[in-house]
């Protein structure tokens, strides 16, 4: 008689599962720290214009984003169909929006303070007057740069 057993050829050993729990929280934790939350819902109609000259924005941190379009029809009961500015997740009057970029410019780090873009996501359809007034409003609080949101296309497809 033999000690020693001899192994069978076609045997896999078994999986060690002991390093799942490790591996299963490791990624858990990596993709809650790299998933970024949706600031707000858009209350508003939001068809972008066409340009032919864009650039992308590179830092996302540094924009303060201001919504202008007709509500949405959920919406258009209580505040009409007339285009109205969007602050975040409320809707707001061209007066307020000096407050809100102060507000926004205050939650900043200091060093982003001073390079802050105020970006302008306008439908096509809003008219121009309101968006003369936000301009106003920006420059009383000396928020210089200003940029607005288009699509890549032909800028005459913009014509109705």
């Amino acid at each position: 008689m033999s000690k020693f057993a001899k192994k069978k050829s076609g045997e896999l050993p078994a999986v060690s599962t002991a390093s799942l729990p490790d591996i299963v929280f490791m990624l858990l934790f990596f993709f809650m720290t790299v998933t970024v939350m949706k600031d707000s819902t858009v209350k508003v109609e939001n068809t972008l214009p066409n340009a032919s000259e864009i650039k992308k924005l590179e830092k996302k941190d540094r924009v303060i984003t201001i919504y202008v379009g007709a509500p949405t029809q959920e919406y258009q009961s209580t505040f009409g169909s007339e285009p109205k500015i969007q602050l975040n997740d409320k809707f707001a009057s061209p007066s307020e929006v000096g407050d809100f970029i102060l507000m926004e410019r205050a939650k900043k780090a200091q060093e982003l303070q001073n390079v802050l873009t105020t970006s302008l996501k306008v439908d096509k359809n809003a008219n121009m007057g309101l968006i003369s007034d936000i301009k106003q409003e920006l420059r009383k609080v000396n928020a210089l740069k200003v940029n607005y949101t288009t699509y890549e296309g032909d800028a005459f497809n913009n014509i109705n």
